[in-house]
């Protein structure tokens, strides 16, 4: 019988030249990034906060704000680091002030858990550093749509849906739908929502494109495989200061009644908006506020969005450069796989990042194939 494999014991000295290389890193990390400036530049930011009139032009303090957390992004993370690292240093002083030996081993690997909690934080930074896009810090408004696959596609759209707000809540960040259609038996035809917080654009349109789905179907009765097939789509919201010219003449504005559960509250009136730009085709709706002038202009405000973009794509003659490559909503145009079965999988197509843990994406775990993406892009545009 063999003997067990002794531990090997961990030396301080070890340790020690892992603190500190990550105090090298950390000062290659904060030139890098520039901390000191966006410490100066959030200081800025905070003093407009706190004037008197600083709600005075609304349009004026939400940029503000945003602007604040896009530099928080990078200083909160940054100031967690530091203190990680310092924190490791104590903990290898106090290992090394152990006369015991399992009481100094047993410090020493908690000096170690310590350090691993700093590499932590050099991959939010470094993702962080990847989002250098002119909107990438902005909020963003997404579309699901159902493509081929019937009933199932409604359903998966469902389900993505639920994917995004859940990724959203492990952001921090907020979700607004605008609008939505459900699906004849089960799930949405699509559904519009706005996701508000830092970098939101910037990590989300990564997600965009043709999104396929292999599973055995919960509407088969014969429990089939079913393939079926979901769009996802992004535009990053512009500020007041990016002027679009919307003519009069240009748009139809259909209202209409506001879906909803029913009850004493459900909305009788005809609040809910749509807006069809005629000349582009581009049609935008939400029917979320009670009131039709509010969902006018918020309907606006992503029209707006969609035609800065569109102009932009015009005048660039790159028709993927904001809405990603136009595909067919089906077979051969997927950026990504999940599969349920016969095995578990989901995969990236553009970067090959894949994971079996399928419910773990399904539950909003996307940041590997997020990350994947934009380092992919990072390198694109380096060579």
């Amino acid at each position: 019988m063999a003997e067990p494999t002794k531990e090997k014991l961990l030396e301080t000295e070890e340790v020690r030249a892992r603190i500190e290389a990550l105090k090298q890193s950390v000062a290659e990390m904060a030139e890098y990034v520039g901390i000191d400036d966006r410490r100066k530049r959030l200081a800025e930011l905070e003093e407009q906060q706190a004037s008197a009139d600083f709600w005075n032009n609304q349009t004026k303090a939400k940029e503000v704000i945003a602007a604040t957390n896009a530099e928080r992004a990078y200083t909160i993370p940054f100031d967690s680091l530091v203190k990680t690292v310092e924190d490791a240093g104590v903990m290898l002083e106090l290992a090394e002030m152990e006369s015991d030996q399992t009481s100094q081993q047993n410090a020493l690997k908690d000096t170690l858990a310590e350090c691993a909690k700093a590499d932590g934080f050099f991959a939010k930074i470094r993702m962080q550093s990847l989002l250098g896009g002119k909107f990438d810090a902005c909020n963003v408004f997404v579309k699901l749509h159902a493509g081929q696959g019937g009933t199932e596609a409604c359903d998966w759209v469902a389900m993505l849906y639920r994917m995004y707000q859940r990724y959203a809540e492990n952001q921090g960040w907020k979700i607004e739908e605008y609008d939505s259609q459900p699906g004849e038996e089960a799930g949405l035809k699509d559904v519009y929502f706005r996701v508000e917080g830092p970098y939101a654009f910037g990590m989300l349109k990564a997600e965009r494109g043709i999104h396929r789905l292999v599973r055995i179907s919960p509407f088969d009765a014969n429990k089939r495989r079913q393939t079926s097939f979901a769009s996802m789509e992004t535009v990053a919201e512009i500020n007041e200061e990016i002027d679009v010219e919307i003519k009069d003449e240009d748009l139809r504005i259909d209202t209409y009644c506001s879906g909803g559960a029913g009850g004493q509250h459900v909305n009788k009136t005809d609040s809910a908006v749509r807006l069809t730009h005629l000349p582009t085709g581009i049609v935008v709706a939400c029917q979320k506020e009670r009131s039709q002038h509010m969902n006018k202009e918020k309907a606006m405000n992503m029209l707006r969005a969609q035609l800065y973009e569109y102009y932009e794509d015009q005048k660039k003659a790159e028709m993927d450069r904001f809405y990603g490559a136009k595909s067919e909503n089906g077979w051969g145009s997927q950026i990504r796989s999940y599969v349920f079965c016969p095995y578990t999988m989901v995969k990236d197509l553009r970067t090959e990042c894949e994971t079996s843990d399928v419910n773990g994406v399904m539950d909003g775990n996307i940041q590997p194939f997020v990350e994947a993406w934009l380092q992919m892009k990072a390198k694109e545009s380096t060579t």
